[in-house]
């Protein structure tokens, strides 16, 4: 990840992001060679090293921040430590897993894959996944459209797009892996999903750019339709992942 991008607010960046699906790990732990030593690469504040912690023995998890890794659950599972995912001090053939979450778009990826290979057992897998456009209804859809995605718009950084297509215009060194389909559902209340919003690093350089305006008006819209602040609503993340298998 860029380390400026997410310096600023990295424990409110760590409070408002949401876990990922128990689905998802279990369908990557079926596929693994075996359980021991997992990578969670560019962890941030450690939402997926603690998911793979209840399927592997051990985690490895990485992030150029150290802001964000300050920030993260100690597990006696997990050893953070402050590393670029492009070059590490990890034995070869170490990994059985080696996961990107909500990451892999910010790597430099012709330095990457190298490194991926040397630390990655053989038959060994590779997942990178990304939640991107959340919708919760129509209106309320419409208003963030309106209100924040348009407004935004020119301030998301060119590695966020090879998110939004879910990395499939990226080349992928591996046997390609098909895993049964995930679905991201969250719960939140509107303070909840004002926060997430308010993580997005284009929203983040939109408030230093013209300042929080905009936001506040997005805010007041949408408690408009929402109802009791308190009031969680049901809400579904669009949900990408690319599996391969490392064959030598």
């Amino acid at each position: 990840r860029s380390h400026r991008l997410f310096s600023k607010g990295s424990e409110k960046y760590a409070a408002s992001r949401p876990r990922y699906p128990r689905a998802l790990f279990e369908h990557l732990s079926n596929i693994c060679p075996d359980h021991e030593i997992a990578w969670d690469c560019g962890t941030g504040s450690g939402q997926a090293a603690m998911g793979l912690a209840t399927k592997f023995r051990f985690v490895e998890a990485t992030d150029v921040n150290p802001e964000q890794i300050l920030n993260a659950p100690s597990h006696e599972q997990i050893c953070y430590s402050v590393q670029a995912a492009e070059s590490t001090s990890f034995a070869r053939h170490y990994f059985s897993l080696v996961a990107a979450a909500q990451a892999f778009h910010w790597f430099d990826h012709g330095k990457f894959w190298p490194e991926v290979h040397r630390v990655l057992k053989p038959g060994g897998i590779f997942a990178a996944w990304i939640y991107t456009w959340p919708h919760v209804s129509k209106e309320i859809d419409s208003i963030i459209k309106a209100r924040l995605r348009n407004v935004i718009e020119n301030y998301w950084a060119p590695q966020n797009r090879l998110a939004w297509d879910g990395y499939a215009s990226i080349i992928f060194p591996f046997q390609e892996v098909v895993l049964p389909d995930v679905t991201m559902k969250l719960d939140w209340n509107l303070d909840q999903f004002l926060s997430y919003l308010g993580t997005w690093s284009a929203t983040r350089r939109c408030i230093e750019d013209i300042g929080t305006a905009f936001f506040e008006e997005l805010g007041a819209d949408l408690e408009s339709v929402w109802g009791v602040r308190e009031q969680e609503r049901g809400m579904k993340m669009e949900f990408h992942c690319r599996v391969g298998r490392h064959v030598i």
